[in-house]
């Protein structure tokens, strides 16, 4: 899923599917998982037409969700138009590809659409390499699916050469950047580590803020310290660490 700019580009129209696997342990209510979906489609630009659910008694190996449900998205469509599908789990190669083969659409799962959005929100240096890296690894094994209509076609004039096709030098292409990208990565947390040490050296105490998304952090952050970060109703809004002095009732100051 290209990240997606809501103040610039149109919103693209987006169906999503709930899915509750069978005997999860400590697992999140559908309905709520559903929620939390929604609002991580709205957070990356996207527009809901039309949410579907599934209770698991057992896994499609190919499809993660029954031959019913996708039959039933599948009818919809011609409805909805939607641009994509969004699925509220993770896909594994194989079955994200045979459904955008059954739906002729893109179908994201629900870790690529919080990549999209930390491609969208990191500003920093470090965090825009994070994302990057992890982006890429995602996509690496599923090459076969988006690379496709790159890779050499029927042989003959023009597609003779060094003997690697389309698809091969793709692959070589993103893990020589995820090579560069571990290598530029290691010389932040090298530059990271030396700044932490000169802070263990500052006689204050450090406190960390930790919440879940969209749990107030921010807020809380300038309301104590009128630190100016972005503050947003919206899932991982703030992605990049913030720190600041803050001076407790009784004098002493400590870094949060």
């Amino acid at each position: 899923m290209k990240p997606i700019h809501p103040n610039h580009h149109p919103k693209e129209k987006a169906i999503l599917v709930g899915i509750e696997l069978p005997a999860r342990e400590h697992k999140v209510p559908l309905d709520h998982s559903v929620e939390e979906l929604e609002r991580l489609a709205e957070t990356a630009g996207a527009k809901i037409v039309r949410t579907f659910t599934q209770q698991l008694r057992s896994v499609t190996p190919a499809t993660l969700m029954g031959r019913g449900k996708v039959e039933e998205i599948q009818s919809s469509l011609k409805e909805f138009q939607p641009d994509l599908v969004i699925v509220d789990g993770d896909l594994s190669p194989a079955q994200q590809r045979n459904l955008e083969f059954a739906f002729k659409l893109r179908v994201v799962d629900r870790s690529q659409l919080i990549l999209d959005i930390f491609a969208q929100r990191a500003r920093s240096n470090e965090g825009k390499l994070q994302v990057e890296l992890a982006q890429l690894e995602y996509l690496l094994p599923r090459l076969t699916r988006q690379w496709t209509h790159l890779s050499r076609l029927g042989g003959g004039i023009g597609t003779r050469g060094p003997g690697e096709t389309q698809l091969e030098v793709d692959r070589r292409r993103i893990r020589e950047r995820i090579g560069h990208l571990k290598r530029r990565l290691k010389t932040v947390e090298r530059t990271r580590t030396l700044q932490r040490k000169e802070r263990d050296e500052v006689p204050y105490t450090t406190v960390a803020l930790v919440g879940y998304t969209n749990a107030g952090k921010s807020t809380l952050m300038n309301v104590l310290t009128q630190a100016g970060v972005f503050v947003e109703d919206k899932l991982f809004a703030t992605l990049d660490p913030t720190t600041r002095a803050l001076r407790l009732p009784n004098g002493d100051k400590v870094m949060l």
